[in-house]
């Protein structure tokens, strides 16, 4: 039997409709760590399925840091204005533009990583690597792991969120997808800061 308790605990972690923490609870036989696992398994299917859908409507919401030197604006896009202005839609889009002022990035996605930034990374690692005693291929799977860090480290949907270091800020897109039952999707962000702070 799940405990009314049990579904509160999931729904504070996940912010997921009750009927679906329920489901999710009776279908892990009441393991908290196993539905959480159904539910983020499910929040990408369903982002999936909706990855089609036209963004009609968003926010841009702004994050300016308590010392005024450091702060952020994002563009987050929903399907309809019934999403773009509900409360919580407006709270995530500002949770991420205080992420952008936190953490820095400099892409949005892996797409938007040009190639000369690509070839300056390697030139970073080239020498490391070069001085390891390992076969090519296994150099060449070293090199690709650490390009995959360091870009893992400068994409924003990469990124673990500054707020809950469980969560990637793809992770909380998807998991608003679900919640919604729309697509969303960070359309673009800007950082600024005092003297390159």
């Amino acid at each position: 039997m799940i405990t009314t308790e049990q579904i509160k605990e999931l729904r504070d972690r996940t912010g997921i409709s009750v009927m679906q923490c329920k489901k999710a609870l009776e279908d892990a036989g009441g393991d908290q760590e196993k539905a959480l696992a159904f539910l983020k398994k499910k929040g990408a299917e369903v982002a999936d399925k909706k990855a089609e859908r036209t963004l009609g409507a968003g926010v841009v919401r702004a994050y300016i840091h308590a010392n005024g030197t450091v702060g952020a604006m994002v563009e987050l896009l929903t399907e309809t204005d019934f999403v773009a202005r509900n409360e919580e839609f407006s709270v995530l889009a500002y949770d991420i533009a205080m992420h952008v002022a936190a953490m820095k990035p400099e892409f949005l996605d892996e797409t938007q990583i040009s190639e000369e930034a690509k070839a300056q990374a390697k030139a970073l690692f080239a020498e490391e690597v070069e001085k390891m005693q390992k076969p090519e291929d296994i150099k060449a799977k070293v090199m690709e792991g650490k390009l995959a860090t360091y870009f893992g480290e400068k994409t924003l949907l990469a990124q673990s969120f500054v707020k809950n270091p469980e969560h990637t800020i793809a992770d909380l897109v998807k998991n608003a997808t679900q919640k919604f039952g729309e697509k969303i999707a960070v359309a673009r962000f800007a950082r600024f800061s005092v003297l390159g702070k």
